[in-house]
Formats: structure tokens, sequence, C-alpha cells
């Protein structure tokens, strides 16, 4: 068979695995009546150059262990694949959170496999190459009442949904073009939202100069520009380009030569980047450049939603993100929801895009970034900037929000309502990061939470639920969502744990003779 024939044969046999998915959905979606094996595999496959940028990346596998909460459904079972073990400890966190249910019960419907391979390698590659493990995984689950849940969808991910003849939620890979920078941009269009003025994909930096040069030309006015990889993500593979310091060339020759002098000097938000290796990748990931929106109150909102295997769009949520590093581009975290100002208008355009990428057969986690600036009369300009399908910084304390609640989304106000009818606010970070934080072992990280009572209380359904607990000895870093019940009680909860954290890890430094749990004594 030649290798197209093989190619339509396998996407012809996803297809078929595939239309078992709206089957199962209704079930995987029950709050207290699901009888599904639901298999989380959370692989980060994403490119290697990008992700090796990522502080203790491979703990990212945890982000998705808000999914242990599905276990306060009785008769549903989770089979959770990591590619290092977790920590026993961080397991008992999340299981003795769930509301109702007996941590025995919860535990026995609980399955971990490992590969025991710290490499970069994406675990559903990791897992493919141990046929062994991947039989164990096949031999735990039920036909035809599983599903698989991942991080982000590809090729990798099918082949292994196939392997274990177990349907994906998640976005079929050969769409994933609408979840580049081009594919986003392409879409926005479609869709008439308001976006940045850029440019088409290009793979040299040559043509990068000249098409930098063209978005100059129309717009004589910028002061920077974007140069962003196709595929970067956290605001890793981007650069800015200031334009003021290249004065004013007189034709279109020069200005393609003067942009392409000035590549160097490039400002990279990712750690370490430099042009030589930003330039190597623009070959395989191609690159687009955008105009920099410009203000000096700029806020940079987010819309996620989810399509389901019926083809609905529903709107989950909107958060105001939390941007650093050099000209503040890079994800640090969020905080939910969106302001007033706009958070109806990001559902409105949400829906929109949603709609757009379910008439291409899309399913599953959307989200879109968005620039905010104010106009003199009150309201605010809402610039699209990027589309990603996938599981993001924002999926999982919303998830965790809304698994440990039990509680609902109001479409009508924007809000997140408890049971009790109580509105729901939280801040999310995966970076709090200090390097008096290395050394501290989830153990440690459980005696402080204890002694300070800084959980999460299923009474007052307020407190801080932790996760990436597995990168703190090693990176000094750790996830955590703070939930109050108001924008600035959640605001409280989150410094209080950060001021606890940086007093405990001070006095251990200073008095290291006694264990941290005798200190907190």
């Amino acid at each position: 068979m030649l290798g197209g024939d093989k190619s339509r044969s396998k996407h012809d046999e996803f297809q078929k695995l595939q239309s078992r998915l709206p089957s199962v959905w209704r079930s995987f979606d029950a709050q207290m009546n699901s009888d599904l094996d639901i298999l989380v595999v959370p692989s980060l496959s994403l490119d290697r150059g990008e992700l090796i940028k990522v502080e203790g990346c491979i703990h990212y596998e945890e982000r998705l262990l808000f999914a242990l909460m599905r276990l306060s459904n009785p008769r549903t079972r989770l089979i959770y694949v990591t590619s290092v073990p977790l920590a026993p400890i961080a397991i008992d966190y999340y299981l003795q959170l769930l509301p109702g249910i007996p941590f025995s019960h919860a535990r026995e419907r609980l399955l971990l496999f490992s590969t025991d391979d710290y490499s970069l390698q994406p675990l559903s590659q990791k897992i493919l190459d141990r046929p062994r493990l991947l039989d164990r995984i096949k031999r735990s689950l039920r036909p035809d009442r599983s599903v698989m849940y991942c991080y982000n969808s590809t090729a990798i991910e099918r082949d292994l949904a196939l392997k274990l003849d177990t349907p994906l939620y998640a976005l079929d890979p050969d769409l994933l073009y609408w979840g580049t920078k081009a594919g986003s941009r392409q879409i926005f269009a479609e869709c008439g939202i308001p976006h940045p003025d850029g440019s088409q994909l290009v793979f040299t930096d040559r043509d990068l100069a000249v098409v930098a040069a063209e978005l100059w030309e129309r717009q004589s006015h910028l002061q920077r520009l974007v140069v962003k990889l196709n595929e970067g993500f956290s605001g890793e593979g981007n650069a800015i380009l200031d334009l003021r310091p290249l004065g004013n060339p007189s034709t279109h020759a020069e200005r393609v030569e003067t942009i392409y002098q000035a590549f160097p000097d490039l400002s990279f938000q990712g750690n370490n980047e430099t042009w030589t290796n930003f330039q190597t990748k623009i070959s395989h990931l191609g690159a687009i450049v955008e105009a920099f929106v410009e203000g000096e109150i700029k806020e940079s909102p987010s819309v996620q939603g989810c399509i389901t295997p019926l083809g609905t769009v529903e709107i989950l949520s909107t958060h105001d993100q939390i941007l650093g590093g050099p000209d503040g581009q890079i994800f640090l975290g969020c905080q939910f929801p969106a302001a007033e100002n706009y958070r109806l208008q990001l559902q409105e355009l949400g829906l929109a895009i949603g709609k757009n990428l379910a008439a291409k057969g899309a399913i599953e986690r959307f989200g879109v970034d968005f620039i905010a600036v104010p106009n003199a009369d009150g309201s605010w300009d809402l610039e699209a900037i990027e589309i990603n399908l996938r599981k993001g910084g924002t999926t999982h304390p919303f998830m965790t929000l809304k698994l440990l609640t039990n509680g609902y989304y109001h479409l009508e106000d924007g809000l997140f309502y408890s049971q009790q009818g109580q509105p729901k606010y939280y801040v999310a970070s995966d970076n709090l990061h200090r390097s008096q934080y290395r050394g501290l072992l989830p153990t440690d990280l459980m005696d402080i939470i204890a002694h300070h009572r800084l959980h999460f209380d299923t009474s007052t359904e307020t407190g801080t639920v932790f996760h990436l607990m597995g990168s703190l000895s090693e990176f000094g870093k750790v996830g955590l969502t703070s939930i109050g019940n108001s924008l600035v009680e959640a605001q409280e909860i989150y410094h209080q744990v950060e001021e606890i954290l940086n007093r405990e890890t001070q006095l251990v430094n200073h008095n290291s003779a006694l264990p941290i749990a005798w200190k907190c004594r």
C-alpha cells in the first residue's frame, strides 16, 4: 500500500472510531450518573524547542489532575498516565477534596500508570513505544464505555487512540491548522472579528523581512511589530521588533534590508532565546508578523468555549490574563471572571468563533486571546490575537472550581455561581516561582498547608487548591488556584499563600536543623 493510501486508511479508521463519541458524550458530561472509563493522557505534544523553555515542563502533566474530581461520580473510573510516577500524597490531596465520596471508594476507581521516562519526548509517544504498558492500559478500559482525554491532540494522540480502540475527546489532528497563528487570523477574518493587521505565513527570514516591511508601509505610524512562530504557545515563540530606532527608509528595498539587519536585536519573550535559534525554527514552524497593539492601559482577556461531539457550542468562561516577560507577552496566570466592561462582548465574539470552528469539524476546548484597550467614552476595543485548540492555563482552574462546587456558569452576567447561588471568583497561576522554594517536597507543602489552613474549605467553598507540586523540589515552582466569594477575597487568599510560603522557606533556610513540620508546630 502506498503512503497516501495508508494515510487515508488511518484517517477512515479514526473517523470510524470517533463516530462512537456522541454515544458516550452524555455519560462523559453527566454530573452524577457517569458510567464511564476516562483515560487521561496529559501529553504535552508540542514543539520540543519551545517546550524546553518552560522550567519543569514534564510536571505540567499534573495540570489535568483536576480530572480526579470526576471520581465524585460514584460509577466513573479514571485511568491517569504520566511520564514519571506521581507523588502519592498529591493523589491523596485531590481525592480528599471530593465532596460526599469516601476516599477509599474513589481510590479504588483510580488507576495510575507511568512510563518512568523523564525525556522531553511526548508522553503519548512514550506509551506507544512501550507495548506491554500499552496493553495493560488497554485491558484496563471497558470497550464502548471509555473515552480518552488529553492536553492537546496531534497525530501521536490519534495513533494512541487507535491502538487503544478508545475515542479521543479532542480535536481531529487534521484540523490543527486552525489553532496556529496563521489559521487563527483566517478565522478572525471569516468571522469579521477585529484583529491586528498582519502578514501571511512565511518560512524564511528574508520573506519575514519582506512582509514586515509591507506591514510597516501599510501602517507608517507603527512603533513596534510582533514576530510570532506559527506554533508558539503561552507567549513563547514571540518576539518584539522595535521600529523606532530604524529611522525612515525611503524605499521598499531599503526598508526590507533595514528590518532584516535588525532581526538579531529582536526582544525575545522566551527564556534564553536567541535570533540564531529562532531563525532555524522559522523554516519548519513558519512565522508571521503583526502590528503591536499599543496603549498605556491595556488588558489581556480571553474567552473559553467547548464544542460538543453533537456540534453545539458552549461558552465556559472568560478571564483576564496575568502576563509578564520583557514586553508583557508571557502567560503567568489569570483571574476569573474577565472585567465586567467587556466580558459579555468576549462571550459574543467567542461564540461566533466557536460556531466557525464547529462548522469546520472541531470539537472540545477552544480558547481565544484578546487585547483590550479603553476608549475615551468608557467602551473597550477588543482585538483578537490567537485561538488555542487545546487545554490551556485557564482550563484547570475553571474546571477545578466547577468540579469542586458542582456550580454553573451564567451567560447573562458572565459569573459562576455555586449551588447555593453564591458568585465565585479566583486567581490562578502555574508560576508561583521562587528559588527559595527549591528543596520543598510535596509532603513539606502539605505540612505548611495544614498548619496555616491554606487548603480549600468545602464548607465555605473558598481557599486554595494547589497543582504542579512535582516541580517544587527541583525548580521551586508550584501552581495554585485561590477561590473567593469576591475577586478581592480571591486576591487576598492568593497573596496570603505567597506570603506564608515565602516566610516558611526563609525560616527553613535560616534554621535548617529542624524539619519544617516541627517548625510549623
